[in-house]
């Protein structure tokens, strides 16, 4: 039993595409999302939304990019304030063959509500008159939250991922006739692609944070959740919150020449230290 067990796993590997866990494939092609646009503003803060505060960004990160590493092709989701759906931005990233798609958000924490005792008012219950407690509700969206988190794709999306990646699977494996949906051994190749994906998602958020971390920036960490936008690309990727916009001194930070600098800079050493590893 043993040695049958282990001829399947000898089997397995054999159909195991190397370039989907081994390191030297060139990061050529990045794409770069500025979330919400258009109609959909985000986030807002006292005086900005998030749509036109990720939208600076990218395109700073971008011109940076493109002046230092000549070697890459970067592809926007968008350059202005329009709103390409969730769909239209990893079908960007598909047709184009990318290799790493990164998305940039804004931060928010969700409202408080307290209710505040106003005083009494007299109403009729039948033939009685009663009294009733007023309470003013106060919405409070200011926060004292601050810092940056990164998010890559979680498990239970794993099958629109999967979807993803056989669907581009000739961009995705660079090997013709590899992904065959006729083969029974597809999809242990696509599951395998998934996961190295999402190892190396993870690898370039934790580059990102690291960045962060040394400006001074608290760090929240990567962490997963079922995003559309990155459940749709076959490729990695990771969404970065880069401040919270309903702090209003991070919102000035995040507003002021110094802090889009910074937060670019964090981003793009993150995206090279990243680019290194894959291709070392």
């Amino acid at each position: 039993m043993r040695i049958l067990l282990l001829l399947i796993a000898f089997s397995l590997t054999i159909f195991v595409p190397f370039t989907a866990s081994a390191n030297g494939k060139k990061v050529a092609k990045i794409v770069l999302d500025a979330g919400h646009g258009g109609h959909d503003i985000g986030a807002r803060g006292k005086y900005s939304e998030e749509k036109n505060i990720a939208l600076s960004i990218v395109l700073r990160l971008g011109k940076m990019m493109a002046d230092s590493m000549p070697d890459v092709q970067v592809i926007y989701t968008r350059t202005t304030d329009d709103y390409p759906s969730l769909k239209d931005r990893h079908e960007i990233a598909n047709r184009a063959n990318a290799d790493l798609f990164v998305a940039v958000h804004v931060n928010s924490t969700a409202d408080r509500i307290t209710k505040v005792f106003e005083g009494y008012r007299t109403v009729k219950k039948g033939k009685k008159k009663v009294k009733q407690r007023v309470y003013k509700i106060i919405r409070h969206h200011e926060t004292a939250t601050h810092g940056t988190e990164s998010y890559v794709l979680g498990l239970h999306r794993n099958s629109q991922k999967e979807d993803a990646i056989g669907e581009y699977g000739e961009n995705v494996t660079e090997e013709p006739g590899l992904l065959n949906e006729n083969d029974p051994q597809t999809a242990i190749i696509i599951s395998q692609y998934t996961q190295a994906f999402l190892k190396r998602s993870v690898s370039l958020a934790s580059d990102i944070q690291r960045q962060f971390a040394r400006q001074g920036r608290p760090d929240f960490g990567v962490k997963q959740k079922g995003l559309e936008v990155l459940a749709g690309s076959a490729m990695p990727g990771v969404l970065i919150e880069i401040g919270f916009i309903n702090n209003p001194e991070e919102e000035d930070y995040l507003n002021s020449e110094q802090g889009q600098t910074e937060v670019t800079h964090a981003i793009f050493r993150g995206i090279k230290a990243y680019k290194a590893e894959v291709e070392k």
